[in-house]
């Protein structure tokens, strides 16, 4: 297993977003290797503390030791963020001032050929499991699931135009034989697109970002988590989001302005029955990005948009 190593995409910009408070109750909704978490550990000195989750075995023991020196102070769960409620009732924790959801793969996922999340590493098995104890993997996906089910991913969640190509070309090589590398897949995908709309980066990256999302269920009930998740903020608490690709900025976006919202009822009716009130400010009006600077240094932020909301009731 390689030393878990990943960079903290925005860190200044989510920190500044969050408006740290010494002594304030933060939750990192995905801790990762600990970077940003160690962070807001560091900026609420000496009293604030921090509540993480996480489904990588790998990132929560890289993250507890990174924030060693903090001890006493943050408690690391093994858990999807989307089930916050069950995390917070066991840390007896209420209310909080601040709130960080990353939802980036993180460097070292990527760079373990033992993970099969990057297109890049030829080898490597078809897994894309974040939490390694689940049972589906994209092995799985590509050599069980019909044509229809497999396009059907690759348009949802990867916006892939050449989706019914490569479905179908998937399902004819693995008549042949088992496809269970990240390189037979590629080559597949490579084989389905027109050599001249290959001008866009690697053929190979959205069925595999497609594929991952499906295996984690990424999508699936992140707009309630979002909306759950603000609506935890203490009054002027914050909530940062950090996205990589338009399908999750999308629905942060949406969570965002529905919760910016005061009215929400048929505008024919004569007066407001719903009953919604206006629950936040957005405070970014546009989502936003790295700095030149962080896009030369991390490649891995070019795709980054941090979306930040501010509690007022």
């Amino acid at each position: 297993m390689k030393e878990f190593s990943h960079i903290p995409v925005l860190k200044e910009e989510c920190m500044e977003g969050l408006d740290l408070k010494p002594g304030g109750l933060y939750y990192d909704a995905t801790v990762g290797g600990g970077g940003h978490s160690y962070e807001i550990l560091k900026r609420t000195s000496p009293d604030g503390r921090l509540i993480a989750t996480d489904l990588d075995d790998e990132a929560i023991a890289a993250a507890t030791d990174k924030l060693k020196e903090f001890k006493g102070r943050f408690e690391i769960f093994k858990s999807n963020y989307k089930q916050f409620g069950k995390v917070f009732e066991e840390a007896n924790v209420g209310e909080l001032d601040g709130i960080l959801v990353d939802m980036g793969v993180s460097g070292h996922q990527l760079d373990d050929g033992e993970r099969g999340f990057s297109y890049m590493q030829k080898d490597a098995p078809l897994d894309m499991r974040m939490d390694r104890s689940g049972a589906l993997t994209a092995e799985f996906i590509v050599n069980n699931y019909t044509k229809e089910e497999i396009a059907k991913i690759l348009k949802d969640y990867g916006e892939e135009a050449f989706a019914s190509v490569i479905a179908a070309n998937i399902v004819k090589a693995r008549t042949r034989s088992a496809i269970t590398t990240a390189g037979q897949l590629s080559e597949i995908i490579e084989f389905s697109i027109p050599a001249k709309f290959k001008q866009n980066g690697p053929a190979a990256r959205k069925s595999f970002q497609a594929l991952r999302i499906a295996v984690n269920e990424e999508l699936t009930g992140l707009y309630d988590c979002i909306v759950g998740l603000t609506r935890r903020l203490k009054r002027d608490g914050r909530i940062a989001v950090i996205t990589f690709h338009s399908l999750e900025d999308r629905i942060v976006k949406q969570a965002f302005r529905y919760l910016e919202s005061d009215c929400i009822c048929d505008k024919s009716l004569p007066k407001c029955v719903c009953g919604k009130v206006k629950e936040i400010e957005i405070i970014t009006k546009k989502p936003v990005e790295a700095t030149a600077k962080e896009k030369a240094e991390n490649s891995r932020s070019r795709c980054a948009k941090l979306r930040i909301a501010q509690k007022i009731i």
